[in-house]
């Protein structure tokens, strides 16, 4: 779920878990602190020694990478148009992505929720032209609306293919218990789906275009946009450098949490399934066509409620946990390596 994303790199307090080994953690940046932070993201710019947290409330805070940095300032504050109801909600200012050409272009891109009619907005902004460390905050354009029937399950991560440089965005499937309306197993919404866009080829009159290999391309009876579906809310997804597969993780409904590897043109099952079992629990299914998730826990066992989605370590400094995908839970702050 939302507000222990990517802490493992921010303020952690709890010990990594993995076979036979246990890493401590520390506090990175102690001089620093944040509002219901969700993300924490680069540019990808290689000499870019920055940081950016976004805050759930509507602000982007940017700062030095440095255990030693004192200063963290407003990139871009989103606070007057996002909307949240009031005390814990899904909503908010949710996900964050650089354009790859950033260097040159300066674009960027959030997901947000906005009222009026309740739904996530995926806006592009450009960064100053005369201040690196502030965004332009009136040049707004907006890539794609998708309205949204409950507070809960606005998924929120996006991100640009490394190998295609298309712009991946999740949706959760538009909230409440159970997916009461179909939304998971019914290719004419883009709710509980990946979807998959150019936003660099404009066309038919929108800010985007469909990439020509997406999976549910006409004349199929389904929305171009779409990558993957069957998702119930895909809170957080990423690439593993080196294999190029797409990791994510989907928050379950009542017993199940799952980890998939998502590729294009698959349906992952919900709400028929819930992991690799029927829903609702005890009813029968057939399992047929599905793509089962890569691994799963029950909820509810040792205080675990909602799965994380993290990476798959590829660093130098911690050799056994490399190519493992790093993951946690947001009931207990566990992390666990796959």
């Amino acid at each position: 779920m939302i507000r222990n994303i990517y802490i493992f790199t921010l303020f952690l307090l709890v010990s990594i878990i993995f076979p036979q080994v246990e890493y401590s953690v520390e506090n990175v940046f102690p001089n620093l602190s944040f509002t219901d932070p969700v993300g924490i993201y680069h540019t990808g710019i290689g000499n870019d020694n920055r940081l950016f947290v976004l805050e759930q409330p509507g602000k982007i805070k940017v700062f030095e990478n440095a255990p030693s940095t004192e200063d963290a300032f407003v990139f871009l504050d989103l606070t007057s148009i996002v909307d949240q109801d009031p005390g814990y909600t899904e909503e908010g200012l949710l996900g964050l992505a650089f354009h790859p050409n950033f260097s040159e272009n300066g674009y960027f891109y959030v997901n947000y929720t906005d009222y009026g009619p309740k739904r996530n907005v995926i806006a592009r902004y450009s960064v100053s032209s005369n201040n690196p460390d502030q965004a332009n905050t009136l040049s707004s354009l907006v890539i794609v609306e998708v309205n949204q029937p409950y507070t809960n399950h606005n998924g929120g991560q996006m991100g640009f293919g490394p190998d295609d440089g298309y712009l991946y965005i999740s949706f959760g499937d538009g909230g409440s218990a159970g997916d009461p309306q179909g939304n998971g197993q019914n290719l004419q919404t883009l709710l509980g789906t990946i979807v998959r866009i150019d936003v660099d080829n404009p066309s038919n009159g929108q800010n985007y275009s469909i990439p020509p290999d997406n999976p549910f391309l006409e004349p199929l009876a389904a929305r171009d946009e779409i990558y993957a579906y069957g998702l119930r809310n895909m809170w957080r997804f990423s690439w593993d450098p080196i294999t190029g597969l797409l990791w994510g993780a989907d928050v379950g409904q009542y017993n199940w949490e799952e980890i998939d590897i998502i590729y294009p043109g698959l349906n992952y099952g919900w709400n028929t399934m819930e992991g690799n079992h029927c829903y609702p629990a005890g009813s029968s299914c057939n399992s047929e066509g599905f793509e089962l998730p890569v691994y799963e826990y029950p909820l509810y066992v040792d205080g675990v409620c909602s799965v994380t989605g993290g990476y798959v370590y590829r660093g130098n400094e911690m050799l056994s946990l490399y190519g493992k995908y790093i993951y946690g839970d947001w009931c207990t702050g566990d992390i666990w390596a796959l």
